[in-house]
């Protein structure tokens, strides 16, 4: 049976239901979700019901369990990546277009990538990043360019910790690792070729704002003899997306309170 730390909140209890479910398992029965969240069965019963009722959780004609709308809408409605999202689509379409291969947006998040957009096309090499999917920074292209550019003590972190590995050509050596992204800031972008599947190459470069490298656009190409070439129209539709959001307000900012009134 599934067993949760004792004196655990209702939110962390929530919390854990939600994290029960990914890209990759995205709806799912309730034993599967006690057992995901690590949960007692009966716990997990009576979350899913109050969560059900708020519209957080949903389920199916066959009784399983999936996000709800009103989780979505929640979400959607104050989502810190929402103004990089529209104003990325429209660079990552541009470069799509004229590339024909994946391209994905991604942002450090709890020393991991988390992939917030995503434009693929049918027959394309291997990608197996998904939209609201994580992946190691050491072993992706748009991770080592976030990392590269990461607050040091966040950089540290991840080159003291372990490093993941997906084929022989992942960088898992911590000076390895330091060289390389020595490398990514000298060069202005990150060049994988195999980091992650033999057949394809990730190439990714630094979106900046005010001053700083908020997020990283990555193509995924066939990893052969052209796949450097693909880094120059990257570069341009980086250097294009940097551009627009730095003419932007920055919604985290927010407005000056008026003196008068104070609001």
């Amino acid at each position: 049976m599934a067993r949760s730390p004792a004196g655990e909140s209702v939110i962390t209890r929530a919390v854990r239901i939600l994290a029960a479910f990914d890209p990759d398992a995205t709806v799912l029965s309730l034993s599967e979700v006690s057992r995901r969240a690590g949960l007692p069965l009966a716990t997990t019963a009576r979350m899913v019901a109050e969560m059900t009722r708020h519209g957080l959780l949903a389920r199916d004609d066959q009784r399983r369990v999936l996000i709800g709308t009103r989780m979505w809408e929640l979400a959607e409605r104050a989502s810190p990546v929402k103004d990089l999202r529209e104003a990325a689509l429209q660079h990552m379409g541009d470069l799509h277009s004229v590339v024909g291969h994946s391209t994905q947006l991604g942002v450090l998040e709890d020393d991991e990538v988390l992939f917030v957009e995503r434009l693929t096309t049918p027959g394309s090499v291997v990608n197996i990043t998904k939209i609201a999917g994580r992946l190691p920074p050491n072993a992706s292209s748009a991770g080592l360019v976030l990392l590269a550019h990461a607050p040091e003590g966040t950089r540290e972190r991840v080159l003291r910790g372990a490093l993941a590995s997906f084929t022989p050509h992942t960088i898992t050596r911590e000076r390895d690792l330091r060289v390389e992204l020595a490398e990514v800031r000298h060069r202005g972008f990150a060049f994988c070729r195999g980091h992650i599947h033999p057949d394809a190459a990730g190439i990714a470069v630094p979106v900046w704002r005010d001053g700083q490298v908020i997020a990283a656009m990555g193509l995924i190409v066939p990893n052969d003899d052209e796949a450097w070439s693909y880094s120059r129209p990257l570069m341009l539709a980086g250097l294009a997306l940097s551009r627009t959001l730095s003419s932007a307000p920055d919604p985290k900012k927010g407005q000056e309170p008026d003196r008068a009134t104070g609001k």
